[in-house]
């Protein structure tokens, strides 16, 4: 597997970034991740083919950057009604759903926890080496699983770029 040494920093500290990036134009690539709650369903690319996804890649719930950032997106996607925001962490699916119901989101978030085998992170080079966590980003796939926007954020106390993942959601066809 692909390490890219440097790619990310926590306050300034080099990180290593595990798989390759994903770029704008290629096939989403598949992963093997779970959904938050009891239930802990598998959830894949394939879970949301025929939507546009925003994929909300967080370091974790429970911290001040990670929390704006995933109720920013839940604010702005009400604006789109057909695109779809897909939270995911490494954080355990029970942290994740108390998370979203603690946030008053439970209902309009999918949660997709990738603690187990962190496929999603790798599949995506994400996946924070030193940490077992993601790193942060976001990802636009529209209704073929085609990536339309890729933002992997250097520095992870820093908030990622929402309105050029909004207005490539809106371009793929996110809107009514």
């Amino acid at each position: 597997m692909n390490e890219r040494a440097g790619a990310a920093t926590f306050q300034g500290n080099p990180l290593t970034l595990m798989g390759d990036e994903v770029r704008v134009g290629q096939t989403s690539p598949d992963f093997s991740a779970l959904t938050g709650g009891l239930a802990m369903e598998p959830y894949s690319v394939a879970d949301g083919r025929g939507k546009v996804r925003i994929l909300n890649v967080v370091v974790s719930l429970d911290t001040p950057v990670c929390d704006a950032q995933t109720r920013h997106l839940a604010e702005a996607a009400a604006e789109l009604p057909d695109v779809e925001v897909v939270t995911i962490s490494a954080d355990l699916p029970f942290s994740q759903s108390r998370w979203a119901d603690d946030a008053g989101l439970g209902k309009t978030q999918q949660m997709v926890s990738d603690h187990r085998d962190l496929s999603f992170g790798e599949a995506y080079g994400i996946a924070v080496k030193e940490l077992r966590l993601l790193g942060r980003g976001l990802f636009v796939l529209d209704a073929d699983d085609t990536v339309v926007h890729a933002e992997y954020v250097k520095e992870l106390t820093n908030e990622p770029h929402y309105n050029a993942a909004l207005e490539a959601a809106k371009r793929a066809g996110g809107t009514r």
